[in-house]
C-alpha cells in the first residue's frame, strides 16, 4: 500500500458485478477521476471483478488529528491519510492542534499543501477559533475563510468564554463557516479529569468528568447558536444528556449538527480499569447506558455523523500513569467496522443511511461539494469497494499509522475494505 499523490496518474478502470448501498446491482466505470458509462472505457482499463462487494461513496472524516507539522514522531500527513485510504476515507479534515497552531491563512495554506503533495486522501484543514487555541482572541477567521477553510475549532480546549462563541458564530456566518466545539467545562472537568465520573473514577482515584461538563456547553452553545443564526457542530457526543439537548435544538429549528466516534460507540467504562493508557480519551469512555443513548441517536439522525477523532500518540506520551498521559485514540482504519458491526450488522442503520453519517453529511457539514457524492455518471470517482463478510482480528503492529495507540488491538471485527478510489486513483488495495 502506498500513497498517491493528486499529481499523480491513474488508470481507468472498470468495476464488474458490485452492489450499491441501496442493493441495485451494476458496473462502474472510472476515467479521468469521473464515474463514466461502461461503453466509454478503453478496452485497456484494468478491469476488477467486484461481485459480492457492495460500492460506497468514498468516506468523509470531519474530525482527525493528523500532527504535521509538529509532532510527525506520532503520525505524519503521509502515514495518516494512508490509515485513512486503508479506512475507506478519500477526505479528512485536519484539526488544527498542530505547531504552528492553524490560526493563520498561512498555516492553513501548508496544511492544505502537505495534503496535495503527501495524501493518500484529500486533507481538508481546519481552522483554530481562536489565536493558540488559548481561548482569549479570535484567530485570522475572515482570512482563513477566504483561503477557504470552513470549519473551525479549538478541539482538544473548549471555547469556554462565552461572549468569544458568540463573536465566532456572528463573525463566521457571512462565510457560510461552522464552529466545532470541543464542550468540556473547564470548571467541571478541568485538567486533572480523565475518568467517566462514577463509582469506578473514584474506586480508581482518578479525576472525575462528570457529563454535566459536556451537556451545559452544548446547552449554552446552542442557544447562542438560535441567536447568532450562526453555524454549529458538537464534537464527539459522549452523553445521554448532550442527545437530548441536540434533539430539542433540532426541534426548534437551530441551525446545530452533531457527531459520535466510534470508540464512544462501543467501548464503555471497565476498559479503564486496567489502567491501560490505550482507553484514555477526551471525552472519557462511558457507561453502557450512554452508549446506548449515542447508538440511538446516529440510528435516527439526531446525531449526524460519525467523527473519528482519530489522536495518534507516539510511545513515550502514552507510557504514564493514567491521569499523566495524553488523551486520544487511533480510529481511521476501523471507523467503518465498529459501525457496521454495531449498527448495520444489528439492523438499526442500513448501509445507505450509513453513507449518509460516514460520507454525504460530513462532506455537506464541511462544504467539500465534491466529496459525498453519488456513484453515478459525471460524479468524481471517489469510492469505497466493501466486502460485507470478510472479519479479522485488529492487529494494531499492522497499522499504516505511525502511533500504536489502538483501542480495537486484539479484538476480532468486520474488515471490509477492498479497495479505496480518490479521484479516480486507487489509494488502497488488499
Amino acid at each position: 500500500m502506498s500513497a498517491v499523490s493528486t499529481g499523480s496518474s491513474s488508470r481507468p478502470l472498470v468495476v464488474t458485478g458490485v452492489h450499491l448501498a441501496d442493493g441495485t446491482g451494476t458496473d462502474l466505470a472510472i476515467v479521468d477521476g469521473r464515474f463514466v458509462e461502461v461503453s466509454d472505457a478503453p478496452s485497456d482499463a484494468e478491469r476488477i471483478d467486484a461481485g459480492g462487494l457492495i460500492a460506497l461513496p468514498g468516506l468523509v472524516d470531519l474530525h482527525a488529528h493528523l500532527r504535521e507539522p509538529g509532532r510527525e514522531d506520532a503520525e505524519t500527513v503521509e502515514s495518516g491519510t494512508r490509515a485513512a485510504a486503508r479506512g475507506g476515507y478519500t477526505a479528512v479534515f485536519a484539526m488544527p492542534n498542530l505547531t504552528p497552531t492553524t490560526d493563520t491563512a498561512e498555516a492553513a495554506q501548508y496544511v492544505a499543501d502537505l495534503g496535495r503533495r503527501d495524501g493518500s486522501c484529500e486533507v481538508v484543514p481546519i481552522g483554530a477559533v481562536t489565536k493558540g487555541r488559548e481561548g482569549h482572541e479570535l484567530a485570522e477567521l475572515g482570512l482563513m475563510a477566504a483561503t477557504g477553510v470552513r470549519v473551525f475549532s479549538d478541539d482538544g480546549a473548549c471555547v469556554s468564554d462565552s461572549l468569544l462563541m458568540r463573536r465566532a458564530l456572528t463573525y463566521l456566518k457571512p462565510y457560510d463557516g461552522v464552529v466545532a466545539q470541543h464542550a468540556q467545562d473547564p470548571r467541571l472537568a478541568g485538567p486533572g479529569a480523565c475518568a467517566h465520573e462514577s463509582e469506578i473514577s473514584g474506586r480508581l482515584g482518578l479525576g472525575g468528568w462528570p457529563t454535566v461538563a459536556e451537556s451545559t456547553i452544548i446547552a449554552r452553545d446552542v442557544m447562542l447558536a438560535e441567536f447568532t443564526g450562526g453555524r454549529y457542530h458538537a464534537c464527539h457526543l459522549s452523553t445521554a444528556e448532550s442527545v437530548d439537548v441536540i434533539r430539542w435544538a433540532k426541534k426548534r429549528g437551530i441551525n446545530v449538527t452533531a457527531e459520535v466516534t466510534p470508540h464512544h460507540l462501543l467501548l464503555d467504562t471497565p476498559h479503564v480499569e486496567t489502567y491501560d493508557t490505550t482507553f484514555k480519551v477526551n471525552p472519557p469512555l462511558r457507561t453502557s447506558e450512554h452508549l446506548e443513548a449515542v447508538r440511538e441517536a446516529l440510528a435516527d439522525g439526531t446525531i449526524d455523523i460519525v467523527g473519528t477523532d482519530h489522536a495518534p500518540h507516539a510511545v513515550q506520551d502514552k507510557d504514564h500513569p493514567f491521569d499523566v498521559a495524553l488523551p486520544g485514540m487511533l480510529g481511521l482504519e476501523q471507523a467503518l467496522a465498529v459501525v457496521k458491526e454495531l449498527m448495520v450488522d444489528t439492523g438499526r442503520m442500513d448501509w445507505a443511511t450509513l453513507v449518509e453519517r460516514m460520507s454525504a453529511t460530513p462532506a455537506r457539514i464541511g462544504r467539500l461539494a465534491h466529496q459525498g457524492r453519488p456513484i453515478a455518471v459525471g460524479e468524481p470517482a471517489n469510492l469505497v469497494l466493501v466486502d460485507p463478510t470478510r472479519r479479522a482480528t485488529v492487529d494494531k503492529n499492522t497499522s499504516a499509522s505511525r502511533s500504536r495507540n489502538n483501542p480495537y488491538h486484539g479484538r476480532e471485527l468486520p474488515d471490509p475494505v477492498e479497495l479505496t478510489v480518490w479521484a479516480g486513483r486507487i489509494t488502497y488495495r488488499r
